[in-house]
Formats: structure tokens, sequence, C-alpha cells
């Protein structure tokens, strides 16, 4: 039987991990009326995801590193810390720009999370067992992205989008409560270099020359990559073009994310059956079958007759990124034991930073159709595939 306190361990990184999509997702519904709020367009309205996921990816760089020196505990708290202050200034933003900047520094607290709750599982558990922790942590952490719509979707119709970003102060609140009540230090091996930059830049160096580490963070990046396009781009897609309404935007939104939980779930299994490499070449197949799936309806004009035309791909593609992302990051990480905070930044940094700019993209280019947002993720899913097939043909 596993341990009370591991288990209580467990949700409270699950919760942890939540900062990324909750920050994300729960105000996806939101974001037509923030537009017409503030009297702009939807390619400024997109730049809250993309600044927020680029905040998300530039400070994963520094707090992988301020782990390995100074301990995980004492460097998620100040993350956490970061983010109610950010989360409160989303709350009073009187214009996109502000919201915009607000949304940078609420990434820069957020991405504490993810980094620290990897670095964390890897202190724990060795690379196999990881990989299935991890998998298990983001079955349980979808429930976040499916229910965060459906909860947006109400607070936007009933409240506005503000209450939102209010939503999100509290659960920062809670959360910061619970890591100082619970959390106990796992990095026993403090390094005190860690922040030198010469030895910073030596570490990254090592992991980069590493064809099995690019090779995982290659496969990751364009997995995520296709489920941040679907993010960035859905709200206005479904809305706009198909013409749903808020609420029922958040229901769609949480279909995809069952496919999601299912791949996580089934991640946990199968990487304790098949190995990471394996569950990896599944993963990135079902993300090359449901991302042209997508294109295709959206090239015969489907998605203007009905949403499961792109609910019901997406579903595909969602399941294998939750069987892609949790081998590939504890494939990429278990290597390092000694500077895993630093691996899980490096990996953390690169892979957001390429969904950015994808999603950017998708955001610039939208026609009032479903094809731009469509592309991009059957785009993404075959890269997905290509970079796993290249990374077993070298392994």
């Amino acid at each position: 039987m596993r341990r009370p306190e591991t288990l209580r361990i467990a949700v409270l990184l699950t919760a942890v991990v939540a900062f990324g999509p909750i920050s994300t997702d729960l105000y996806l519904p939101s974001l037509p009326g923030i537009g017409r709020h503030f009297g702009t367009d939807a390619a400024a309205v997109q730049l809250t995801l993309s600044v927020f996921l680029l905040g998300f990816a530039g400070g994963q760089i520094i707090y992988g590193p301020l782990s390995d020196r100074f301990g995980r505990r004492p460097v998620l708290i100040s993350g956490i810390v970061v983010y109610l202050a950010a989360s409160m200034a989303c709350v009073i933003a009187e214009s996109i720009e502000a919201l915009i900047g607000a949304r940078f520094f609420q990434a820069l607290g957020a991405c504490s999370g993810v980094v620290l709750a990897r670095a964390i599982v890897r202190d724990i558990y060795p690379p196999e067992r990881a990989g299935s922790v991890l998998a298990y942590m983001g079955s349980a952490m979808a429930v976040a992205p499916m229910i965060g719509p459906v909860i947006g979707g109400q607070l936007e119709i009933n409240f506005g989008w503000r209450a939102n970003f209010m939503c999100l102060l509290a659960f920062a609140a809670a959360i910061l409560l619970s890591v100082i009540g619970i959390l106990d230090e796992t990095n026993k091996r403090l390094d005190p270099s860690a922040l030198a930059p010469r030895r910073m830049l030596g570490n990254f160096r090592e992991m980069l020359a590493s064809s099995r580490y690019v090779g995982c963070l290659t496969a990751a990046s364009f997995c995520y990559s296709g489920l941040f396009a679907f993010i960035s781009a859905s709200s206005f897609v479904l809305i706009d073009v198909v013409g749903l309404m808020p609420d029922a935007f958040g229901l769609c939104f949480s279909i995809m994310v069952a496919g999601y939980m299912l791949g996580a779930i089934s991640a946990g299994r199968l990487i304790q059956r098949l190995g990471l490499d394996r569950t990896m070449l599944v993963g990135s197949c079902l993300t090359a079958f449901g991302g042209p799936l997508m294109a295709i309806m959206a090239i015969i004009g489907m998605e203007d007759v009905k949403a499961a035309a792109i609910v019901v791909p997406m579903m595909f593609y969602a399941a294998g990124v939750g069987l892609v992302m949790p081998a590939t990051t504890a494939a990429a990480i278990g290597p390092y034991p000694e500077k895993a905070g630093a691996a899980s930044s490096l990996l953390g940094l690169i892979q957001m930073c390429i969904a950015a700019s994808v999603g950017a993209t998708v955001a610039h280019i939208l026609d009032g159709t479903a094809r731009p947002m469509a592309f991009a993720i059957a785009a993404c899913g075959i890269l997905t595939l290509g970079a796993v097939l290249m990374l077993r043909r070298r392994g």
C-alpha cells in the first residue's frame, strides 16, 4: 500500500503542476469577451496566452539551477508568491497592455511549479518509476483543464472575465499554504556552484550534446506545440466560427482534455510494460492520426456543421500528448539525477518557446475558418512522430 505521506505529496505536486494549465484554460472562454471589453482584435488578446507561455519558458531556465543550489522548497514558495502578486495585477488591469504584462509575471511565478515538481519526482524516484509517476500526475492534473473552461465559461457569463483571475488568486493562496505546511526539502545534494554561469552553460551544453536528450526535447516540443495551437485558437474557432456559447465551448474543451487524461492514465501502465521509447511511439502515432484528421475535416468545411469535426480529432491528438509527454520528460531528465533541476529547466524553456511561437503564428493567420489551427496541429503531429522515429533509429 502506498504510504499516506507519499500520496499526499503526489496530490500536492499535481496541484502545483496545475498552475500552468489552469492559468491558460480557465479564462479561455473569456478571450473573445476580453477583446470586446478592451476593443482589440484576436491577435492582441492571444498575446495574453503567448506572452504567458514565453514567461513560463523563460522563468524555467533559472528555477531549476536555483533549486539545485538552494533547495526545491524555498524556491517553490518564492515562485508562488510571485504568482499571487501577478494574479492580483490581472484582476485590476485596465488595458490589454496591462493585462499582457501582468500575465508575463504570472507565468514567471507559475513555471516554478512544473520545473520543481519534475525535479522533486526525480529526487524521489528512479527514471522508469518517475515516468509512471509523472504520467499518473498528468492524468490527475488533467482535471484542472477539464473543469477549468467549464467553470470559466460560467464565470464569464455570470460575473465577467475578471472573475477568472480572482479564482486563480484564491487557488494560488491555497497552494501556498499547503506547500508551507506539507512539503519537506527533497534535494539532498545541494550544489553550491549550480548558479555559476560557466557551470550552468556547461550543464546545458552537456545535455544538448546528448542525442537522446535532444530527441526527447524535439518530440516533446512538437507534441506540446500542437496542443498549444488548439489552446490558443480553439475559443475563437469554436465560439466565433462554429457559434458555440462560452459554456458550451468549455464542455467541448473538456472532451479534448478527457482524451489527454486517458492517454496519461494509459502511459502510467504502458511505461512499466513497454518502456519509455515504445510508449513514445504509441503516443506519437496518435498525434500523427488526430492532427491530419482534423485538417481533412477543416479542408472539407465540416467545422461549419459540427464542433465534433474539431473536438474528436483533437481528442485523439490529446491522448497522444498524454502518452508522449511523461515518457519524453522521464527519458530526458533521468540520466541527470544530480542536476535534475537544470535538465528540467532546459527542457521546459525550449519546449515552451517553440509552442509560444506556433500559437502566436496561428493567431495571426486566423481567417475565419478552422484551417490555420488544424493545419498547425496536423504538422505538429506528423513532426512528433518523425522525431520519435529518429530517436528510436539513433537509439
